[in-house]
Parts: structure tokens; C-alpha cells; sequence
């Protein structure tokens, strides 16, 4: 007796039309992100841009808003790679309610309305407190350093600058003239009705480069007059060691600027030098629950402690009762500010230089306090707790989501990126605790 199967009926047309909440289980992330977008965010700062009545009507910016972020849970940012899976994926359909909106509309609704998007963060997080995902007793902080959308080989410095700038005009004049004489001649060949004045593409694209290096060279020399300024308004210190060579405001030969994206910088990651931004999160270690967050182009992480500490309270309501962050965050003014704050810290105060021991250390009356607090716990110390609160989340984010470099290009615009995905983090983790 033959084996049967069961049948599979390409050309088979359905009786009744399908829903939408049949395509996936019904407890899937589609479902509940959908909903919750749909049921509880206030969309009102995206709804007021749409004032004019005429037109075809637009796609409906819930819609559009639950599409981004079940994108961006399911790690996939591109506007491309979104439209194809509405086109494609199931769990996209359940989403979009079978809307196939293009990769045009879809970028174009994130530029138009990215700091409403940004502002998300705060609801979300509101939503997180009022489920008890958020206790503030201990809130770790750190940085990760994120790729720009711009290569570090596209960067130049000053110095080289300086160099080229006068060498690319040369060789431009050489071939303008050189195109000059090839039209005359041309002219004279083809005759006085034929074009023949149009520069060669090469010729163009020197032109366009000497332009970009002008105006990177300018930028360069605007911002270390201003930081000049700035530090003359400073009272004066007296600070031995050898005088700087570059004179004030004139920009140091290896300051950079990259053509791309002018205001990323080069800095320093595990994997190397890239050129990026540095993003910070402050994660409350009850449920991981980013509690503040921002972002910065300085490889710096001391100058971001004051300002997170400071957005923790004035997203919730409340200050944390204890704070750890590494190295990168310990000085002597850090350390007073959450003295003043009434705000336990627990801030290593050294990087240790090599396995056999010894640190770098950091000086002062506030580091050497917290240097003893430290000792006192041992190995049941406070601080531990930091590597088991925010690192996993940067781990969630850039391994488990794929979010390794950033779709857009400046601070601005990064800035309110990061906090779309700082957003998307503490959704999935109140969904997961419904």
C-alpha cells in the first residue's frame, strides 16, 4: 500500500479571506508589540505634523511607528530590509496589517519624525516603572563605543591638510588649463558649433575633493579658535612641562575631521580603532531596564556620569540609591557630585596595568575614600554587580539584535537613533515580564 501524504495545494484558493492574527501564534512578539504601540504610546507629537487634510491619505503612523520598532527588535534597521519584509515575513504582515509600504516612505517617516521617535524612550520607560521593572537600588553605567556611518579612512588631520590643500590646487590649475587647450583644440577641429568646454569627470572630482578639504580645514581652525576663547575666559594655572607648540587657536597638526561624517570621531574599541560615537546607558539592575541613556562624540566617559545621574531622576521621579561604573567615570568631581546627591557610589578607582598587579590610580581626598569603601567589601563589594547589569545589555544589543553601527549621520541624528534602540531594549524587556 503507498505511502500518503499530505496534500499540498499550490492553485487552492481560500474560502474565507485570512486574519492577520492567524499568521503567527498568538503570543508572539508581533502581536504584543503591535498592540502595545497601538494601545498604550501616545503618538500625538508624530499625529499634530499631519495638518494638511489634502492628498491621498498617508499610511497610518501606528502603523508605521509598531513596524520600526518590531524592526528593530528583530534586528533589522535598513529601510530596504524593512519594505522587503513586509513583503516577505509573516510576523512583518501581522505587524502592517498586509500595508507594503516602500523603503522611500519608510526612511522618509523615520527623518521626518526622529526626535518624536527619540521621545518614546520616556513612555516606555514610564510603562516599565508602572510594571515594577524599576526599583533604583543599584544602577550600573557604561559605554560602548558604536561604528558611525562613515569610514576612518574617509578622516584627514590637519597637518595633512595643510599639505594637500596647496598640492590639489596646483595639479587642478595644471588640468584646467590643460582642458582648456584640449577644447580649443577641439574647437578648432570640430568646429565653433560643437560643445567642447565641459570638464573631464576627473578634473570635477579633484575639484570636489579640494573643496571638502577647504572647508574640513576651516571647521578645524573655527573650533580651536572657539576652544581658545573659552580657555582664556578660564583663570589662568600655572602647569609646568614644555610649552605647547601649536600656538592658540590654531588646530594641533594630527586634529582630524572626517568628510563623511564630520562629527564622529576616531576612538579607541576593543576591536580597534573606529570611527564612532560613544553611547552611554544607565541600567537598573532589577530587571535591566535602561533607565537613562545618551550619547557623546568624546571617547570620554567622564564627563557623561553627572549627566546620566541627573536624567535617571528626571525620568522616573527618583534618584538611585547606589551607582558602579569603571574606571572611565572615577574623578574627583564625579565623586563630589554624587556626595551631593546623596547618592552611594561605587566607582573603581584604578585600571590594573598588568596580571602580576599594579594600577593606575587616581589621586585625590574623594578617590582615596572610595578606594578604601571598595577594599572593605572584598570580593562581596557593590561594584561587582556593574559587570552583571549594564554589560549584558550592550551585549543584547550588539550581538543579540546585530546593532553594531549607526543607519544615520550626525550627533543629532545618532543621538535620538540610540535612544530609538535604548527604547526598543526596554520594550522587549516589559513584554517579557508581562
Amino acid at each position: 500500500m503507498p505511502k500518503k501524504f499530505r496534500a499540498w495545494q499550490v492553485d487552492q484558493t481560500l474560502l474565507l479571506p485570512p486574519s492577520v492574527h492567524d499568521f503567527v501564534p498568538s503570543d508572539h512578539l508581533a502581536h504584543l508589540i503591535r498592540d502595545l504601540v497601538r494601545d498604550e504610546l501616545d503618538l500625538s507629537g508624530i499625529v499634530d505634523d499631519y495638518a494638511e487634510g489634502r492628498g491621498y491619505p498617508p499610511y497610518d503612523p501606528w502603523m508605521m511607528t509598531a513596524l520600526l520598532l518590531y524592526g528593530y527588535a528583530q534586528g533589522v534597521y535598513s529601510s530596504r530590509r524593512l519594505a522587503r519584509a513586509c513583503g516577505e515575513r509573516l510576523d512583518f504582515m501581522a505587524v502592517t496589517a498586509l500595508n507594503r509600504p516602500d523603503f522611500r516612505t519608510i526612511s522618509e517617516f523615520r527623518r521626518r519624525h526622529l526626535s518624536a521617535l527619540a521621545g518614546l524612550f520616556e513612555q516606555v520607560l514610564l510603562l516599565c516603572k508602572t510594571a515594577g521593572l524599576v526599583q533604583l537600588g543599584h544602577v550600573a553605567l557604561d559605554g560602548t563605543k558604536l561604528k558611525a556611518n562613515a569610514s576612518k579612512h574617509k578622516a584627514m588631520s590637519y597637518g595633512r591638510m595643510t599639505t594637500s590643500e596647496p598640492e590639489l590646487a596646483a595639479a587642478v590649475g595644471e588640468w584646467l588649463a590643460a582642458a582648456e587647450a584640449a577644447d580649443a583644440a577641439e574647437d578648432t577641429a570640430l568646429g565653433a558649433d560643437k560643445r567642447g568646454d565641459e570638464l573631464p569627470d576627473w578634473v570635477a572630482d579633484k575639484q570636489r575633493r579640494l573643496a571638502k578639504i577647504r572647508e574640513a580645514k576651516a571647521a578645524l581652525e573655527a573650533q580651536a579658535k572657539a576652544e581658545a576663547a573659552e580657555k582664556a575666559k578660564q583663570p589662568k594655572k600655572y602647569r609646568g612641562g614644555r610649552k605647547p607648540t601649536t600656538p592658540p587657536g590654531q588646530p594641533k597638526p594630527k586634529a582630524q575631521r572626517n568628510f563623511t561624517d564630520p562629527q564622529s570621531r576616531i576612538m579607541k574599541s576593543k576591536d580597534g580603532f573606529i570611527q564612532g560615537y560613544n553611547a552611554q546607558a544607565a541600567v537598573d539592575a532589577a530587571h535591566q531596564v535602561i533607565v537613562a541613556q545618551g550619547l557623546t562624540d568624546s571617547a570620554a566617559d567622564s564627563g557623561q556620569l553627572v549627566p546620566l545621574v541627573d536624567a535617571i531622576k528626571a525620568n522616573t521621579g527618583r534618584k538611585p540609591r547606589e551607582v558602579s561604573a569603571d574606571t572611565g567615570y572615577c574623578s574627583e568631581a564625579n565623586l563630589a557630585a554624587l556626595a551631593a546627591r546623596g547618592i552611594r557610589g561605587y566607582i573603581a578607582t584604578g585600571r590594573q596595568k598588568h596580571a602580576k598587579g599594579g594600577e593606575t590610580k587616581r589621586r585625590g581626598p574623594q578617590a582615596e575614600a572610595m578606594r578604601k569603601r571598595l577594599r572593605r567589601g572584598g570580593h562581596r563589594s557593590r561594584y561587582r554587580l556593574r559587570k552583571h547589569v549594564v554589560e549584558p545589555v550592550f551585549g543584547q544589543i550588539k550581538q543579540a539584535r546585530g546593532f553594531r553601527q549607526f543607519l544615520l549621520r550626525g550627533i543629532d541624528k545618532v543621538r535620538a537613533e540610540w535612544a530609538l534602540i535604548c527604547t526598543v531594549h526596554n520594550m522587549l524587556k516589559l513584554l517579557k515580564a508581562a
